[in-house]
């Protein structure tokens, strides 16, 4: 990790323990979140959502919450 994503615990926790790898992972995680859920990123409400899902992402089982309508892409 190069920088600490978040002024907080969790950020200096990623900071020190998430591989480059692992954090790639949950961009692209996160991406699919915010276009899925139309988050609007200047709302508190979105960036408490996403910081939620990004410990459960790389703390928790690995998955996050996928959105109700989320269809995986055929590639």
């Amino acid at each position: 990790m190069i920088y600490r994503p978040f002024r907080d615990e969790l950020g200096e926790r990623i900071y020190q323990e998430i591989s480059q790898d692992a954090w790639a992972a949950w961009i692209e995680h996160s991406k699919m979140l915010v276009n899925e859920y139309r988050l609007d990123l200047s709302s508190e409400k979105a960036h408490t959502l996403l910081k939620e899902q990004c410990e459960e992402f790389l703390y928790g089982e690995g998955t996050g919450q996928m959105p109700p309508d989320f269809v995986p892409s055929k590639d």
